[in-house]
């Protein structure tokens, strides 16, 4: 099934805010076998949005729209689409009282334009949204639905994922059966990757598909497979995906879905160990990633955000010596400031980052991108010294995920004397 989304918002098109909820759909309907052939952003205007829509519907079966159903005068979806849908507003008990529950929740008073989002088409079946006011909506046209979604992600993320897609894969069911496995790779790049599993991917039946996902300092490779046979696909697609487990062994980290952040908490949580912080060129960015988990403090037990070198001194119990000697980004440094943090929280493990990430800040012999990391554990402690490229941003983000990198590798040698 191919779908196409159109992006509504003068907000988009003028760089103030980024569009994520076309790769979040697109990442809940691949699973199903399904994916995104066109994205079309459009500004808040009747015209262009009925343009966009109906130029969507002669290409997809399934059009999905986002923005513009909020309570305010620029909020024009509803109306666009009833040119193409034609039909009368009106009010929608169920709707009325969630949009009441919810403003009653925010602790904010119903005002008329707030309660304006109950009414609703009479020509389209409604998805209450359990985390906005603005409710879904699903115009039929024959064997065509366009899906009017809000714009808010924390609204259409979910609500994508549970309601409106079972709304669709009930109309839209398919005999295809579908697998996906996806495994994070750490260590090579995707061109060297790429390489390697030319023969690989030339073998692969045209059933299965081989995708290359690249993230900052990690890469996840996804085997898709689709086939009306599912006990072919399920055979064809396990042997493939040990073949390529092997042909990766040595930079394979880990299988699933889930982030490094996540899988180094399971990690932590099945061997019943702690983790803590101390960072310094990444500045509470691996932190943010672990806490931003649910259910990261089983195992995170906290951070050091430790910047300047008096910091590191005070806090993490760096040597003066060792920073007159090797400087505030070297192995030697980041392994005291790991085993400081250790030490003052009273973790099994922790992870500690140094390095410059520029603009400025770099020398002959470090420059802008050196980056020490390390992992200290009872067993003791593992550095390293890496270089990488790209803005003060990306440096930031690929250190992070290096560093839990590193942890998830480390981990699992731990249990031996713990």
């Amino acid at each position: 099934m191919k779908i196409s989304i159109v992006v509504i918002g003068d907000e988009l098109l003028l760089g103030q805010v980024s569009d994520t909820n076309s790769g979040a759909i697109a990442r809940i309907i691949a699973p199903y076998g399904w994916s995104v052939e066109h994205v079309e952003t459009v500004p808040d205007s009747a015209a262009a949005i009925v343009e966009a829509v109906s130029r969507a519907m002669s290409r997809s079966r399934i059009v999905i729209t986002t923005g513009g159903l909020g309570p305010t005068r620029d909020d024009i979806t509803v109306k666009a689409l009833m040119q193409i849908f034609p039909g009368r507003l009106v009010e929608n008990p169920q709707v009325l009282q969630n949009v009441k529950a919810m403003m009653q929740r925010r602790g904010l008073p119903l005002n008329n334009l707030t309660a304006a989002q109950a009414m609703v088409p009479d020509c389209a079946d409604v998805i209450q949204n359990r985390y906005g006011t603005a409710p879904i909506l699903l115009f039929h046209s024959g064997d065509t639905t366009v899906v009017s979604m809000p714009g808010v992600p924390a609204e259409t993320e979910p609500m994508m994922r549970h309601e409106v897609m079972a709304a669709l894969r009930q109309k839209y069911s398919s005999a295809t059966h579908t697998l996906h496995t996806t495994l994070t790779i750490q260590g090579i790049s995707e061109s060297a990757l790429a390489e390697r599993l030319a023969a690989f991917e030339d073998a692969l039946p045209q059933w299965l598909h081989l995708a290359y996902l690249p993230q900052a300092s990690i890469l996840r490779l996804r085997l898709d497979g689709n086939h009306t046979d599912g006990e072919l696909l399920h055979g064809t697609h396990a042997r493939a995906l040990a073949q390529l487990k092997q042909l990766c062994a040595d930079v394979l980290l880990y299988e699933g879905e889930h982030t490094p952040a996540m899988q180094l908490l399971n990690l932590l949580k099945k061997r019943g160990l702690t983790l803590a912080t101390a960072e310094s060129c990444t500045g509470g960015t691996i932190a943010s990633m672990l806490t931003a988990i649910p259910g990261s403090s089983e195992a995170y037990c906290g951070s050091v955000v430790a910047y300047c070198n008096e910091a590191k001194q005070s806090l993490l119990g760096v040597q003066a010596t060792t920073l007159a000697a090797h400087g505030a980004v070297s192995e030697p440094v980041v392994k005291q400031m790991a085993e400081g943090a250790r030490k003052a929280l009273n973790t099994d493990v922790a992870l500690a980052t140094s390095g410059i990430a520029g603009p400025g800040g770099a020398t002959a012999d470090k420059p802008v991108g050196t980056v020490c990391i390390a992992v200290a554990t009872p067993s003791g402690t593992y550095t390293s010294t890496h270089h990488f490229g790209g803005t003060r941003t990306r440096i930031i983000e690929r250190s992070a995920l290096t560093a839990l990198s590193l942890a998830i590798r480390t981990v699992p040698n731990i249990l031996q004397i713990c």
